[in-house]
């Protein structure tokens, strides 16, 4: 291994760390990052090519977690009650003498099965995509590069709406009205419902760690499952194409039922995920992407 690619990994990972210091403070998920990445590197050519691929997956959580410094709420007002009245002047379920939101309604009438099936759809929006790609990267390292860097446009793209529209949650409004609070915490919502059932604090864990409560819209959960069912069907992956189609709708369900997002939420989280995946199939027929990309075949060959 060349001396130069030593010194520019080590490089990386102490600018990595003293960055994320100075902008969200020291985090053990940034040591176990850095320490992940350095391990798969040396260990082994087949491990260093593993976690090169995969470095595209690295990137957006990098960008993910620094959004914790940079709060969009700072750069454009927070929308609470136009959402909340654009889903229930589109959506709204008549119930009792008084109209509410599918969020509401789902609310009223939650049962302990549905609990369990959301909080298990809900947990899937992470394993499901990476495993997806684990598979590509060993079987089809050409739709992994398209793959990943669809899933990493798809995101580039819902954190620019986050910060040109910061949005409240629908648990936010069940919580605190229309009332703006900057600092609130993030909120398992219905999920609690999901760890209060088996006694754990799995999601708790999760949305304590959350990097902006007022990113709702789109729903980025939604999104992902349909990036997987995509290039799942390019793959021709047959039978799993049902398992991710049900995936998908289950999250889309749950993303509602737990009351973490709207319905107009997830519907602009599917566009998001149709109109990415075009651009950047369109993208691929300029000449710099498919550059870009062979340099990245090269690299992980």
């Amino acid at each position: 291994m060349p001396g130069k690619n030593i010194i520019l990994v080590s490089l990386l990972s102490i600018g990595y760390q003293l960055l994320s210091y100075l902008l969200i403070g020291y985090k053990t998920e940034q040591l176990v990052l850095v320490l992940l990445f350095n391990t798969l590197y040396y260990a082994t050519r087949d491990t260093r090519r593993l976690i090169l691929g995969f470095s595209i997956f690295i990137v957006y959580w990098i960008i993910f977690d620094y959004m914790k410094a940079f709060p969009n709420y700072w750069y454009h007002e927070v929308d609470i009650a136009h959402i909340y009245n654009l889903e229930k002047g589109l959506f709204g379920i008549p119930y009792k003498g008084t109209v509410l939101t599918p969020n509401e309604f789902l609310k009223v009438h939650s049962n302990s099965f549905l609990d369990v099936m959301s909080g298990i759809f809900y947990l899937t929006w992470v394993p499901v995509p990476l495993a997806f790609a684990v598979y590509l990267f060993f079987k089809n390292r050409l739709y992994f590069f398209y793959f990943s860097l669809t899933f990493l446009l798809v995101n580039l793209v819902g954190f620019v709406i986050y910060y040109l529209h910061p949005a409240a949650p629908p648990w936010y409004v069940q919580l605190y009205g229309f009332e703006f609070h900057p600092q609130t915490p993030g909120n398992t919502a219905g999920l609690s419902r999901f760890d209060s059932f088996f006694g754990v604090s799995v999601f708790k864990s999760i949305y304590a760690k959350s990097s902006n409560v007022f990113a709702a819209m789109p729903s980025l959960h939604s999104s992902y499952p349909v990036i997987v069912l995509f290039y799942s069907m390019k793959s021709r992956m047959r039978y799993l194409n049902v398992l991710f189609a049900c995936i998908m709708v289950g999250i889309w369900f749950a993303a509602v039922y737990s009351s973490h997002h709207y319905l107009v939420d997830v519907l602009a989280g599917i566009l998001c995920a149709v109109v990415s995946i075009a651009l950047f199939l369109r993208l691929t027929q300029t000449g710099w992407m498919s550059k870009f990309i062979s340099g990245l075949m090269k690299a992980t060959a």
